[in-house]
């Protein structure tokens, strides 16, 4: 039996990789020198032959890196990786919370160093070469060791935090583990941007003037109270614009990115804070936490089906059951599931994305919000005609076209 979990393992990756291989296949077979008619009056010739240049570049350097971390996860499985790692844990202690803080801090660490050349090229070399990076070397290095305080801050406090509970309550742990999680997860959407990003960036309130006049007008109008308007430098790691909506209640705020408010007219960035005010009052803040939190519940309902099952730990080589190898191999038996829940998650959110369009389409002006998109998607050089096939599987958003033929809908 445990041969046989094993083969599935392994077909479950070798499917994925294919899988993705194909779907970027296809994207390309959608990629062409020449302008497309139907971007005319969006990108112009120089600007598209650059994004595609763009594409070309990521797309390769994907197919690098995706292709490594396949051949590296099969090594791991058919020379007995993890059970290595798992005996030179045991060496040093056997107690559970150790053992699991020690094994996935050994696997993050050496998964980090192996990675860390491809990163450093990604932001250093392609993003530099087509006018994106910002990054400093200081930055980037700041970066990495906030990012390894938090994970093992949070990251290792929340397995250790697990694996008490498993401990002391058996297979009954997942509704615990669950009650635990969500808890968590509604803390920190409601105060992500007053304790996590003030590590990495600095946010200051929107100054008085005409913008902050014509957001407010607009939230008065439609019955949204706002008080947080705050500016994040972007610009500190990146030319990419963006904006995001965060928080709950009296914590919710709306963040703009100081390189979309210097690319952006006053009507567009309103058109902008429109469409994120549309996913609050259409609820969709709300309705992705909870679905999130029941996906979260479903998974720690069918890992306690596994967890301690000596198979699992047989599959992997390892003779001794623990908490740590069971979640290793359901994490890679999980994998199909997880792939259509993420379909599933992907239609919705492309739904939530017409509905918010629509309306700041209807509240505000269609036009402001077709030029905003229009320029977010050429600054940022996006691939504006992605296969249908790797839209469905990959984007939470609708593409820039379908967008833009939907706010046409408004306007008539």
């Amino acid at each position: 039996m445990a041969n046989t979990i094993f083969i599935i393992i392994i077909a479950i990756i070798v499917f994925e990789y294919i899988l993705e291989r194909l779907l970027s296949y296809l994207n390309i077979t959608y990629w062409t020198n020449e302008l497309p008619k139907e971007l005319e009056g969006i990108y112009d010739a120089e600007k598209y032959k650059k994004s595609q240049d763009y594409h070309k570049v990521n797309q390769r350097f994907s197919f690098i890196t995706s292709t490594l971390s396949f051949v590296v996860m099969l090594l791991m499985l058919f020379l007995g990786g993890f059970a290595f790692v798992d005996d030179f844990v045991r060496q040093y202690t056997v107690n559970p919370i150790l053992m699991a803080l020690f094994f996935f801090g050994i696997i993050a660490f050496f998964a980090d160093i192996l990675s860390l050349p491809f990163d450093i090229y990604d932001t250093f070399v392609i993003e530099q070469r087509f006018g994106f990076n910002t990054t400093t070397a200081k930055t980037y290095i700041l970066d990495k060791l906030k990012g390894y305080l938090l994970a093992i801050i949070l990251g290792g406090g929340l397995l250790a935090l697990f694996v008490f509970i498993y401990k002391f309550t058996g297979k009954n742990f997942w509704w615990i583990a669950w009650i635990v999680f969500s808890v968590v997860t509604i803390f920190f959407t409601m105060f992500y941007s007053n304790l996590i990003v003030p590590l990495f960036n600095k946010q200051t309130p929107l100054e008085e003037g005409e913008l902050r006049n014509a957001i407010h007008s607009f939230a008065e109008k439609v019955g949204f109270k706002l008080n947080n308007i705050f500016v994040i430098d972007g610009s500190k790691r990146s030319n990419k614009a963006n904006a995001y909506f965060t928080g709950l209640g009296g914590k919710k705020r709306i963040v703009l990115y100081d390189t979309l408010i210097k690319d952006h007219s006053i009507e567009e960035l309103v058109a902008i804070l429109a469409h994120e005010v549309g996913h609050y009052k259409k609820k969709h803040t709300y309705t992705g936490m909870i679905i999130s939190l029941i996906q979260t519940g479903l998974m720690l309902f069918i890992l306690s089906w596994f967890i301690g099952n000596p198979l699992l730990s047989a599959a992997l080589g390892v003779s001794i059951p623990s908490f740590h190898i069971s979640i290793i191999v359901f994490g890679m038996l999980y994998t199909p599931l997880s792939l259509i829940l993420g379909l599933a998650l992907n239609i919705l959110s492309r739904k939530h994305e017409y509905e918010a369009d629509r309306f700041a389409g209807e509240n505000y002006q269609p036009e402001a919000l077709q030029s905003a998109l229009k320029k977010l998607s050429v600054n940022n050089l996006s691939n504006l005609r992605p296969h249908p096939a790797y839209v469905f599987f990959h984007y939470s958003h609708p593409t820039l076209l379908q967008r833009l033929a939907a706010l046409n809908l408004i306007k008539k």
